[in-house]
């Protein structure tokens, strides 16, 4: 079973017709008082837990999420028990709702977003359940310190997703964090800030502390590293790009699941490329779905080789 640790939330996704720039006064940027009209809204649901477990269940992998919820969470819980996802150590917080980002886009691409963190403020008051592997990724930061805790304790590998979440965590919080992590998994921005927040010599630093080192590089595709070799990764290619939101997180649980099956770090790294084909096709990032024979067909079309991957 991998238990994925994390945000669950609700996504209300805005796009607004002009330009943010149009409207906003230099010289009165110490009191703005904007309003804007948007022409869609989009309720959709995420969290990065929810994505990653998403699709390590569509790869048939036994998966569960620990996380905390609000009220409003039941539609979304049964989607992911339908998925094949276990939610039984999902704790819904009464008197609360769930996190939601609200998240408004311009015709330039800027974004302006406000996120509300709801019960994932109880996050931390949740206890890890005996697991063969946890994914530790953006969560309340007292959580993530907590889970990365509970792993070490137990002695049980775990993949570290700082993610957002590294303004937040100090260099001394961070240093014990990535210390025995089985994987350690970021893009290039925030590896380069990781390293540079701890004040070690780039990567080599960090695989003094890793075993596996993983740079997403978005549609350059990806860098696996270890002590012992550097692989490069190739992008997958997506049929349309519609929505590269929660590409990332399809990655961690295409990767996630060959790493399960103990198959080789180049075939992981392709089966993190094809799933997040599937998501970049589909607007949101939990509206995408796939049969391990179209994974598999998906995977062989992209880099030339036969998925030996067994359910």
């Amino acid at each position: 079973m991998i238990t994925v640790t994390g945000s669950l939330a609700f996504d209300h996704i805005m796009d607004f017709p002009g330009a943010f720039g149009d409207h906003i006064m230099p010289d009165k940027i110490h009191q703005i008082n904007l309003s804007f009209l948007v022409n869609t809204l989009s309720k959709q649901k995420g969290g990065t837990a929810g994505n990653i477990a998403y699709n390590l269940a569509l790869l048939k992998m036994p998966v569960g999420i620990v996380g905390a919820v609000g009220v409003d969470f039941l539609d979304y819980a049964k989607f992911l028990q339908n998925s094949g996802v276990d939610i039984s150590q999902i704790k819904t917080i009464e008197n609360n709702l769930t996190s939601s980002a609200f998240i408004m886009t311009d015709k330039k691409d800027n974004q302006i977003t406000a996120f509300y963190p709801g019960a994932m403020d109880q996050a931390a008051s949740l206890t890890l359940a005996p697991s063969d592997f946890v994914v530790v990724s953006p969560n309340n930061p007292e959580a993530m310190i907590k889970f990365v805790a509970d792993c070490q304790k137990s002695y049980t590998p775990y993949m570290l997703d700082p993610g957002m979440q590294l303004p937040a965590l100090s260099s001394e919080t961070l240093k014990n964090m990535i210390k025995g992590t089985t994987i350690l998994i970021g893009n290039d921005y925030e590896i380069s800030l990781l390293s540079n927040k701890l004040a070690l010599s780039g990567v080599e630093g960090l695989l003094e502390n890793t075993k596996i080192l993983i740079t997403t590089l978005g549609e350059n595709g990806s860098t696996i590293q270890t002590k012992e070799k550097t692989l490069q990764i190739a992008a997958g290619k997506p049929n349309a790009v519609v929505d590269p939101t929660g590409a990332g997180d399809a990655y961690r649980g295409g990767f996630l699941a060959g790493y399960s099956k103990d198959l080789d770090l180049q075939v992981c790294g392709q089966m993190g490329s094809t799933a997040a084909c599937y998501a970049i096709e589909k607007y949101g990032t939990t509206n995408h779905s796939f049969s391990i024979t179209e994974f598999s067909q998906r995977y062989e079309s992209n880099f030339g080789e036969e998925l030996k991957y067994e359910i």
